[in-house]
């Protein structure tokens, strides 16, 4: 028996997300609220160039207090399809485009506290199409063999969540 939604308080909004208060009654009849940070859904793309290179782009992140080795990602845009999201992600990040975007499947990011959806793809194909970066992003662009990325991601080497996530879905297509 899923919980029933009975009331919900906006607390904070913001330029990222919204946080709100959501009264539930749950299965057993008791009434309790939650914090939710209710956010856009997103993509994050696993692109391969033709010589067997995963791009991925670097940048200090708030939450971890540190640069980490992320893949491309970013937040969908009002009625945006995850597929066009995806390759305008990749022109913004690293400047390419996709000849061939490969839907692979998506997850919750943090489904105890958080509504966003991420969709993750492959791309291959990879072209020179670069769109102005967003204004607080600061990105490097690091390209990394296949088999080495998965070695940096079993050694903790990259700790950012969605890039394990996305590469373990990548793995049957790479390997």
């Amino acid at each position: 028996m899923d919980n029933h939604i009975l009331n919900r308080e906006y607390h904070y909004r913001g330029h990222a997300f919204d946080v709100s208060k959501v009264y539930v009654k749950l299965p057993d009849g008791r009434e309790r609220g939650y914090d939710l940070v209710e956010h856009g859904d997103s993509v994050t793309i696993v692109p391969v160039s033709a010589n067997g290179l995963l791009y991925f782009v670097t940048q200090h992140r708030i939450g971890a207090g540190q640069k980490l080795l992320e893949l491309p990602a970013g937040v969908l845009d009002e009625n945006e399809k995850p597929v066009l999201a995806a390759n305008r992600e990749l022109q913004e990040e690293i400047g390419k485009a996709a000849g061939k975007l490969q839907k692979l499947g998506g997850f919750f990011l943090a489904p105890g506290y958080t509504d966003e959806y991420m969709v993750v793809f492959l791309a291959k194909d990879l072209f020179d199409s670069p769109l102005e970066p967003d204004d607080d992003e600061f990105l490097e662009i690091v390209t990394i063999p296949v088999a080495e990325a998965y070695q940096k991601a079993y050694s903790g080497e990259i700790s950012d969540g969605k890039t394990l996530a996305a590469l373990l879905l990548a793995k049957p297509f790479l390997i």
